[in-house]
């Protein structure tokens, strides 16, 4: 899914994208995002405790809680690497600040890729000119296309509503397709906007949108060094500020959430090897956190993971990870649905295993567990895990 045709870029930022062969040639690697003013930005990273240089960077400068671009490449993580990271890091914005003429602290780097491998910034030096003297002369797709990885295609998502007579946009892009799993954002996103909104009020917004979409996800439970979530409001919209506390901010924030959702979903999608969607909704738990645990417990599985892609509709596996998910449980009281087929009631087969296998052809697959034991309620996206997989990452650095 792309951002549709009729729905305008957000006013007042321009695009660059170059080849800088950064892992190899033959496809534009190098990114810019640029606002004609200056924004307020807010932005979510990675809990991993082990960080790339780039997000260690992007933490400090988030706390002015302004800026005007954001600079990104693929192919390298610019993760473990030694002080040389930070340093490389700092040059990228450095060149680039010159470049645009603005001030270094005005740019946040963003890197993904390979981990362990120093930067090549002998190429990477002489195309930041390039980059810059480019701007303007690609899309939001292109910056989309240029910061995959291991994806299959780009993801790009937009929204248009207004606030009280203005009308305002908000596009997304983002780069993920392994190494998804939540506590922030699961891979690189970048969000634009022309809303004029306090930082205190996007903060919450994003904070917000964040917990219910990309840390709603899962792919294979391995956590990326480079998580980032950044996004930049640059207030061309000229609508009355939107402030916490307002209706506004509740208009904006639901606008938004479709927009990260959507993404979201798309990184499921384009799961490395996936061939199904799955979703997985945990209902009735003692509590939310209880449900939540649980969702992911059932979406990290290998064993419930591959039972999807071979058409299994082994109920059984559910509740093995229901029991060591360390929630509340009482097996004679849980029942499991496949697609909307009762499989499992109160902890025993329904005999509706066939009808079940073959439901799971689908391309989309909802299992729901109603626990029965309270009023909690979760819902995971996950894919199904296939040879595929393996495969893209046994070759991941060759």
């Amino acid at each position: 899914m792309k951002s549709p045709k009729n729905i305008p870029s957000p006013k007042g930022f321009l695009f660059s994208a170059v080849e800088a062969a950064i892992k190899r040639p033959g496809r534009k690697d190098l990114a810019l995002i640029y606002s004609e003013r200056e924004a307020v930005v807010s932005g979510m990273f990675t809990k991993n405790k082990v960080k790339a240089a780039p997000v260690k960077l992007d933490m400090k400068r988030i706390k002015a809680g302004r800026g005007k671009a954001i600079i990104v490449n693929s192919g390298n993580a610019n993760a473990c690497v030694g002080e040389q990271g930070m340093l490389d890091a700092i040059e990228i914005a450095d060149l680039a600040a010159a470049s645009l003429t603005i001030k270094p602290t005005d740019i946040f780097v963003c890197s993904t890729g390979v981990i362990g491998t120093p930067m090549p910034m002998d190429r990477i030096r002489q195309k930041i000119t390039e980059l810059a003297n480019n701007l303007g002369r690609a899309t939001i797709d292109d910056v989309a296309a240029a910061i995959m990885t291991t994806d299959t295609f780009p993801k790009v998502i937009s929204k248009r509503l207004k606030v009280g007579n203005n009308s305002i946009s908000i596009t997304g892009i983002c780069k993920g397709a392994g190494m998804i799993c939540p506590e922030m954002a699961t891979m690189l996103c970048f969000i634009i906007t022309d809303a004029t909104i306090e930082r205190e009020a996007l903060d919450e917004a994003l904070q917000v949108v964040v917990r219910k979409s990309f840390n709603a996800i899962t792919v294979d439970g391995d956590m990326s060094t480079n998580d980032t979530v950044l996004i930049m409001a640059n207030g061309l919209s000229d609508n009355e500020v939107i402030r916490r506390g307002t209706g506004a901010l509740t208009v904006f924030t639901a606008a938004l959430s479709e927009v990260c959702y959507e993404l979201s979903r798309l990184i499921v999608k384009d799961g490395e090897g996936a061939t199904k969607v799955i979703e997985i909704q945990i209902i009735n738990a003692r509590n939310d956190r209880q449900a939540d645990r649980a969702a992911f417990a059932i979406a990290n599985s290998l064993l419930v993971k591959t039972a999807i892609y071979g058409n299994d509709a082994n109920w059984g596996r559910f509740m093995a990870v229901l029991g060591y998910s360390k929630i509340m449980i009482h097996e004679d009281k849980t029942d499991i649905f496949i697609n909307g087929l009762k499989i499992a009631g109160r902890g025993k087969g329904t005999g509706k295993d066939k009808e079940a296998a073959e439901s799971l052809r689908n391309k989309e697959v909802k299992i729901v567990i109603d626990l029965h034991l309270g009023s909690g309620k979760a819902k995971v996206l996950t894919c199904d895990l296939t040879e595929a997989y393996v495969k893209i990452n046994a070759e991941y650095r060759t």
